[in-house]
């Protein structure tokens, strides 16, 4: 059902934010740390952390509504409906900012500048999401899906 130009709290868009991001932080992390302990190049890196920023995101969600008593099958539809643009708005925000600071892509793990810059990355990338969640919200798509299903 959906609920059209629906006044959304700035809350519950960060907090819909919030949980797209945890999922997308995860695999990012996971991605970089992988392929900078592996000696990866940029684009490798930048490939794996995608993917695997949209396995967790769309895992976390679909984790949530199975056990809100959805069958795998719609669990897979939800989590599609509910993070797809988030998870693309974040991964383009975040993969820009990491890729545009300098050396950040090349530094080692247990350097600085790798994990203040991918901090630095999320923060932004959270930034930037967070309105066109509340947009979506509003329009009963998004993670408006997803809180169909917890009541």
């Amino acid at each position: 059902m959906r609920h059209e130009d629906r006044t959304v709290s700035w809350s519950a868009a960060a907090s819909a934010t919030l949980h797209c991001l945890t999922g997308c932080a995860i695999g990012e992390v996971l991605g970089m740390v992988i392929a900078t302990a592996a000696g990866w190049g940029n684009a490798p890196t930048l490939a794996i952390s995608i993917v695997l920023a949209f396995f967790f995101g769309y895992g976390l969600t679909m984790w949530s509504v199975r056990n809100a008593g959805l069958s795998l099958r719609q669990a897979v539809r939800v989590a599609l409906a509910a993070d797809t643009v988030s998870i693309v708005v974040m991964e383009v925000a975040d993969n820009t900012v990491i890729a545009t600071i300098p050396g950040a892509l090349d530094a080692g793990l247990t350097q600085a500048l790798f994990w203040t810059a991918l901090a630095l990355s999320l923060l932004i990338a959270f930034v930037v999401t967070t309105p066109v969640n509340r947009v979506m919200i509003g329009r009963g798509l998004g993670h408006a899906v997803v809180h169909a299903h917890h009541h």
